[in-house]
């Protein structure tokens, strides 16, 4: 079992930036794909990133690329989202997710934190 917390979300003005972190508790962390999604207000939730246990793959969505990276520090079991140049379509509460593989998490995590919100003004 896997517990995750969030935190970092703030107000940004467009062109800012905020770094997320995803503290994780529990067994195992360091062998878990760790990710994060997005849900906007009236929109469904949506894949941001994922980065393999390693932490030498990644993923992330083409809305984001080169404007967002993910990381991790295992020997803190924490997993990291610095977002640069962000958007006001960046607004959304954050959801940090872990499953096993950056696929799983991509299909749908087993694991959900309970989000944090982003908020960029234009």
């Amino acid at each position: 079992q896997v517990q995750l917390v969030e935190s970092g979300g703030g107000l940004v003005q467009a062109g800012g930036s905020l770094r997320l972190s995803c503290v994780a508790s529990g067994r195992s962390f360091s062998s878990y794909a760790m990710g994060w999604f997005r849900q906007a207000p009236g929109k469904e939730r949506e894949f941001v990133a994922a980065i393999l246990w390693s932490g030498a793959n990644t993923d992330c969505a083409d809305s984001v690329k080169g404007r967002f990276t993910i990381s991790r520090d295992n020997a803190k079991n924490t997993v990291f989202l610095q977002m640069n140049n962000l958007k006001p379509e960046d607004t959304a509460v954050y959801y940090c997710a872990g499953d096993r593989s950056i696929r799983a998490i991509q299909l749908g995590p087993s694991y959900w934190g309970q989000g944090t919100q982003v908020t960029v003004s234009s």
